[in-house]
C-alpha cells in the first residue's frame, strides 16, 4: 500500500445548532508526526472520528492522496490504510498478547472462515506466518517475553504497546494516535515516543491527539492548536508555543 497525504479542507461538522469543527485545513504527510491540540471539550475527537468515518461532514472535504474519503465509511476508510486507538485501551483482556497483536493480521488473511475451522493445510499455514508476524512485531517493541500473557494482566504502559502493535498489524499507511500516553509517567511515555518516531521513520504519517504538552512539543515536527472548533495557530512547536492565542485559551501564562 502506497502512502499517501491526508488532507483535509475546510471540514466542518455541525450538529444541531452547535458547530464542533469549524473550517478546518491542514495536512499530514507520510513519515510526519502531526499534532493536534487543544482544551478539551475544543472538538479534537469529533475531527478524529470524521477522519475515521465515523461522522459524516458537515462541508469541506477530505483527501487521502487524490482520493477523496470524505463520505466514506469506516472501513472503507481502514482499508484505504487510516488504522486509529483510541482514549481508553481496547484490547481482549483474557487473550495473549500474541494473539490480541494477530487479531490486526486477520483483515489480510486469504482464507476463508470455514477452511480455518476445518484446518485444512493451507488455511494453517497462512495462521502460522500470522503468528509468526505477530511475534516480529512483538520483538520490535521488546515485547516478546509477554507473548503468552493475558493482555489483562500487562501494566497500563505495557496494554498501550500492545493496542499499538495491533494496529500497526493492520499496515496502515497513516495512524490517528487519540491520548497514547494519557496516564503514564514520563519513562513509559518517552519509551512509546521512540517507538512512534521509528514508526515514522518507515514512511507511516501519525497524528497525534494528546494533552501532554512535554510530549508533543518533543515529537511533533507540526501542530495544529483547535479551540471552539477552530484552529487557532499552526506550526512548529516552538511557534506554537510562543502564540498570545494559544497561550491565552491552552497554555496559560
Amino acid at each position: 500500500m502506497t502512502a499517501s497525504t491526508l488532507s483535509l479542507e475546510g471540514v466542518s461538522r455541525r450538529f444541531g445548532g452547535v458547530l464542533a469543527v469549524e473550517n478546518v485545513s491542514f495536512s499530514v504527510a507520510p513519515g510526519e508526526i502531526v499534532g493536534l491540540i487543544g482544551p478539551n471539550g475544543a472538538g479534537k475527537s469529533t475531527l478524529v472520528n470524521l477522519i475515521a468515518g465515523l461522522l459524516r461532514l458537515t462541508s469541506g472535504r477530505i483527501l487521502l492522496g487524490a482520493a477523496d474519503i470524505s463520505t466514506a465509511e469506516a472501513p472503507e476508510i481502514a482499508r484505504a490504510g487510516i488504522a486509529r486507538t483510541f482514549q481508553t485501551v481496547r484490547l481482549l483482556k483474557d487473550e495473549s498478547v500474541l494473539d490480541n497483536v494477530a487479531i490486526g493480521f486477520h483483515a489480510q488473511q486469504k482464507s476463508p472462515l470455514l477452511a480455518r475451522l476445518l484446518a485444512l493445510p493451507a488455511a494453517l499455514a497462512e495462521v502460522r506466518a500470522t503468528r509468526e508476524q505477530a511475534f516480529a512485531i512483538l520483538e520490535r517493541f521488546d515485547m516478546a517475553g509477554f507473548a503468552h500473557v493475558p493482555a489483562g494482566a500487562l501494566s497500563y504502559g505495557h496494554q498501550r504497546r500492545v493496542e499499538m502493535m495491533r494496529t500497526l498489524a493492520l499496515r496502515p499507511n497513516l495512524i490517528l494516535l487519540d491520548e497514547p500516553v494519557a496516564g503514564m509517567n514520563d519513562v513509559e511515555a518517552d519509551a512509546l515516543g521512540r517507538i512512534f518516531q521509528g514508526i515514522a521513520g518507515e514512511g507511516i504519517g501519525i497524528l497525534l491527539i494528546e494533552h501532554n504538552m512535554r510530549f508533543v512539543m518533543s515529537l511533533c515536527g507540526r501542530i495544529n492548536v483547535l479551540d471552539s472548533g477552530r484552529i487557532i495557530a499552526s506550526g512548529p512547536p516552538a511557534q506554537v508555543r510562543s502564540d498570545p492565542a494559544v497561550v491565552a485559551a491552552y497554555l496559560g501564562a
